[in-house]
C-alpha cells in the first residue's frame, strides 16, 4: 500500500517537514510505502472556474497539480501538512488542493485522508478542519488519532520537543495503515458502497 504526502510549507525542512517524516518513519515499520512531495514553495495559482478540466481531464494550468494528479489516483492514502497562517492553510497549499480535487476525474472514494497543521500555538483546530473538508466532499475517510492530528513549533526544527505532537503522528499513521488495510479487505468482501446517481439543488425558485 502506499501513501501520499503533501507538504504545503514554503520550507522544505521546516516543522511541517518534522511532524511529516516522523509519519513516514512509522509507516515504514507498518510495511507502508511512501513519498512525500514539497508543494507549499512553488508558484501554484487558484483554480478560476473556467470549467476546461471537464473537458481535458486534467488542470489547463500545467504545473505541479497536474504531475502529481496521477499519484494521488494511484494512491491508498493522502497526507496533507501546512503550517498554520491566520489560522489557516498555507495559500498555495489551498490553491494546489482546489486544482487537484476538481481537475481529476477519478473516484476518490475510500481513500483514506488525513491532515496535519503545525504552528506555534493557535489556529491549528481551524486549519485541520479546513483541510478535512476537501476528504469529506470526495468520499474520502478520515483518519484520527489520539488528538487532533497537530504539532507545536515556531523555529525550523522546533516540532522536534513536542514529544505529544510526535506521538500524535506516530499514532496517525498506525490508524490510518489499519484504516487504509481494513478498507482494502472491506472491498474484496462487500465491494465499495452503492453510488447513486449525483443529485445537484440550490435555493432559487
Amino acid at each position: 500500500m502506499k501513501v501520499l504526502m503533501i507538504n504545503g510549507s514554503p520550507r522544505p525542512n521546516g516543522n511541517t517537514s518534522v511532524a511529516l517524516r516522523e509519519m513516514e518513519t512509522a509507516f515504514a515499520t507498518e510495511g507502508i510505502e511512501t513519498e512525500i512531495i514539497q508543494v507549499g514553495n512553488k508558484p501554484i495559482r487558484g483554480c478560476i472556474a473556467c470549467g476546461k478540466c471537464a473537458e481535458k481531464g486534467r488542470c489547463v494550468f500545467d504545473d505541479a497539480v497536474n504531475e502529481i494528479a496521477p499519484k494521488f489516483e494511484a494512491c491508498d492514502g493522502l497526507v496533507v501538512g501546512s503550517p498554520v497562517y491566520y489560522a489557516s492553510a498555507n495559500a498555495t497549499l489551498v490553491a494546489f488542493l482546489t486544482r487537484l480535487f476538481f481537475s481529476t476525474p477519478f473516484d476518490k472514494t475510500m481513500k483514506v485522508g488525513a491532515a496535519v497543521a503545525v504552528a506555534r500555538r493557535g489556529g491549528l483546530s481551524a486549519t485541520f478542519d479546513e483541510l478535512n473538508k476537501f476528504f469529506t466532499i470526495s468520499g474520502m475517510p478520515v483518519a484520527s488519532s489520539q488528538y487532533w492530528n497537530s504539532v507545536h513549533g515556531r523555529e525550523p526544527g522546533q516540532a522536534a520537543q513536542d514529544a505529544e505532537g510526535l506521538q500524535t503522528m506516530r499514532t496517525l499513521a498506525r490508524n490510518m495503515t489499519f484504516l487504509m488495510r481494513s478498507i482494502e479487505l472491506g472491498k474484496e468482501k462487500y465491494g465499495l458502497p452503492e453510488r447513486e446517481p449525483s443529485l445537484r439543488t440550490n435555493f432559487i425558485r
